[in-house]
């Protein structure tokens, strides 16, 4: 399996506006987005985001984060591991807090599940957003499951 991760962000006049223009950004604004938990099937492979076809329907581990409050810095990460056997995703967000801390607690939370899973990481890979709001602001990562 393929997979790829992504981030955006972005100011809407709305809530929904800015999450869909972060959408945007992060390349995965015009398909149909399907929430999944954290597993990675063996063999997973780690690429580039493709053009995916408007309107088909993709799971993913989705971070989100949306503020109107002026000023707020609003954050979003992905940290995915993968082993011999099989790999896990967090994703994690948060609003005003240091952007690093946001980055080392996701890596934080996947070294655990492969840890309790028994799992040696081959690779780790962090993907992570951060946006100061203006007006109406959001931040977005995404690990999108390609096949």
């Amino acid at each position: 399996m393929k997979v790829a991760i992504t981030s955006g962000s972005s100011e809407g006049p709305t809530s929904l506006n800015a999450f869909d223009n972060a959408l945007l950004e992060a390349g995965i604004g015009d398909v149909n987005l399907i929430k999944v938990s954290s597993i990675l099937p063996h063999g997973t492979e780690i690429v580039e985001l493709p053009a995916l076809e408007p309107g088909s329907m993709v799971n993913c581990v989705l971070s989100y984060k949306i503020s109107d409050t002026p000023g707020d810095l609003i954050s979003a990460a992905i940290a995915a591991a993968t082993s011999d056997e099989f790999g896990c995703v967090v994703e994690n967000s948060a609003v005003n807090r240091k952007p690093e801390d946001v980055r080392e607690e996701a890596i934080s939370m996947v070294r655990y599940m492969m840890s309790v899973r028994g799992l040696e990481i081959n690779e780790l890979i962090v993907e992570e957003t951060n946006h100061v709001v203006e007006k109406c602001g959001a931040a977005v990562s995404a690990l999108i499951y390609l096949d």
